[in-house]
Order: C-alpha cells, then sequence, then structure tokens
C-alpha cells in the first residue's frame, strides 16, 4: 500500500489545513509502508498508538492524504494508459468535474501551459481508449481539443516525496 497526498481540502477561511512536524513525521513513516502498525509509527514519532490513530484519521478526514493500494494496470487487465491534454473553450471547471467522473479517468490537473487540463486515463485496450476519449471526453461541453499521450513503458511511479 501506498500514500498519496492528493490537494489538501481548504479550511472554512480558504486556507490548507496546518501540519505540524509529528504529523508530517506520520506522512513519512505510511509513504514509506502504508501497512506499517500504528504502535511502529508511534515509536519512531514519539506518540501513543492511540494518538497516531487519531492523527492518522484526522490527516484522513481533512484530505491531506488517502491510503490506497497502487497498482499495476496491466496486471489487472487495463492494457492501455494515456495522459490526455484538454484544451476548454470557456469556464474549465464543469469540464474538470465531468472529467474526474468517469471511470477511466484517475487523475485530473488543471494546468497553466498549452493545455487547460491534464488527465490521466486507463483502459482496457485501445478501442476502450479509442472509445473514450472520442465519445465520451471530447463531447463534453466545452472540449476544444484534445491530445493524447498513449504510455509505451512506466519506468518510475513513486509516492515517497516526503512532506516540506
Amino acid at each position: 500500500m501506498a500514500t498519496r497526498t492528493p490537494d489538501p481540502k481548504s479550511t472554512a477561511n480558504g486556507t490548507a489545513p496546518a501540519i505540524d512536524s509529528v504529523s508530517k513525521a506520520i506522512i513519512e513513516q505510511l509513504q514509506e509502508d502504508g501497512r506499517r502498525p500504528y504502535a511502529a509509527i508511534g515509536k519512531a514519532v514519539g506518540l501513543s498508538e492511540a494518538a497516531v490513530r487519531q492523527r492518522v484519521q484526522k490527516l484522513l478526514d481533512q484530505g491531506v492524504m488517502q491510503i490506497v493500494a497502487v497498482t499495476d494496470p496491466l496486471t489487472l487487465g487495463f492494457r492501455r494508459q494515456a495522459m490526455v491534454g484538454v484544451n476548454v473553450q470557456g469556464d474549465i471547471e464543469p469540464v474538470a468535474d465531468a472529467l474526474a467522473e468517469m471511470e477511466e479517468v484517475d487523475y485530473v490537473v488543471v494546468t497553466a501551459g498549452s493545455f487547460d487540463l491534464l488527465i490521466e486515463v486507463v483502459c482496457e485496450d485501445d478501442d476502450h481508449l479509442l472509445e473514450t476519449i472520442n465519445k465520451r471526453i471530447r463531447t463534453l461541453p466545452g472540449v476544444r481539443s484534445t491530445e493524447s499521450f498513449v504510455y509505451m513503458k512506466l519506468r518510475k511511479q513513486t509516492y515517497t516525496w516526503g512532506t516540506r
């Protein structure tokens, strides 16, 4: 299991949640091993098992992190992955929200640059990829154009960048 840190949810005043050094140490422990027991984490960071459990739950509730199993899509029957650059006419947010709802889309980011949005899609095969891009993504209201970058081979995927 790996720990993924998504965009933090904003607090009521619009800022990201404050993360202290102990919570950062807990995150780093879980980035090394998402199944590490709370007792072992507590020993490493100087807290009780119960205190670690509470902090982890708070980090999850705040959207600071997720604890997920990172898989190799090829071993699970998904033979085609691609990054798709999307250019939007008008408001980007409704398009980003619609893309985020698609089962095949596992990553949506608003960008500044050549594309308004970058999305990652995971599909069963080339036909599934074509159908997803041509019939579902390109037909969304506001989508002006797309450019696909089909993955040939995954060389590195890591979620252990630590904390700052």
